[in-house]
């Protein structure tokens, strides 16, 4: 018996929680592939059989499907819970920088890192740009691709600088941003954090913080219509990101800079 629950549905990927509940021992019927996809396990195994042949999948060993393969599956350990990352052709092409896609990975400790994280960041309010991030690094650590000195980098991260400075549509989200710039997401979030020192979740709020404060020092009424301004998920994400990046709740700041 399985079950999938979404954690996140973006244009270009989704991330997804499937949970399964088992038993036979045997294989099943071959199943065809009809999209690009990740499943790396949280809990428990199981046994697949695919284009590398016949795997132990747990939370050391995950795999990447392309359409026109074929698998099958056996549950000999009774169950099992993974994360399936579901990511449209053109994505995967970026992530992997148009090399062919590895049937199995092996996971060592820094791939379940940034499979935990890429897990947290679906829980967040704004989950798209920031699960996009760790999505992109959680594929780079995995397969690891060649990316280039981050200094030769440095036009590209100053022109994502300046296109989350103008707030234009291609600075929503990590990969349009990237695609604007005619680099991979991959590339983009690495040699950002290497150059800037922050991710580029992390930096995108940093700007937006800037921007309420000056709202908040005009004595906007509000905050419902300043976190809607300034695209955060609701009143409460605004109180969140200004508590982490001030130590103060936006009524507290504005009466802050209020004062004479």
């Amino acid at each position: 018996m399985r079950s999938s629950r979404t954690l996140v549905r973006q244009p270009d990927f989704a991330v997804h929680a499937v949970h399964c509940r088992d038993d036979h021992t045997g294989w099943s019927r071959p199943e065809p592939v009809t999209g690009y996809t990740i499943v790396l396990a949280r809990r428990g195994g199981f046994r697949r059989r695919g284009r590398a042949g016949e795997e132990f999948v747990d939370p050391t060993v995950g795999y990447l499907t392309t359409p026109g393969e074929e698998e099958r599956f056996a549950h000999p350990a009774g169950g099992d819970d993974c994360t399936s990352v579901h990511v449209s052709p053109r994505l995967w092409r970026e992530m992997l920088d148009e090399r062919p896609a590895p049937a199995v990975v092996h996971l060592d400790a820094r791939v379940d890192l940034a499979h935990r994280l890429l897990l947290r960041a679906t829980r967040r309010p704004e989950a798209g740009f920031a699960a996009a991030e760790r999505l992109v690094r959680l594929v780079g650590t995995a397969t690891g691709p060649a990316v280039g000195a981050p200094q030769r980098d440095r036009p590209v991260v100053e022109a994502a600088r300046s296109a989350l400075h103008d707030g234009g549509p291609q600075a929503e989200g990590l990969v349009p941003l990237a695609r604007s710039l005619g680099v991979s997401p991959y590339r983009l979030s690495r040699s950002f954090q290497a150059l800037v020192g922050v991710p580029l979740t992390r930096y995108r709020n940093r700007l937006r913080v800037g921007r309420a404060l000056d709202r908040l020092a005009e004595g906007t009424p509000s905050l419902a219509e300043l976190a809607a301004e300034l695209g955060f998920a609701d009143q409460a994400h605004l109180t969140r990101t200004l508590r982490a990046h001030l130590d103060h709740p936006p009524g507290e700041l504005r009466r802050m800079l209020g004062e004479a």
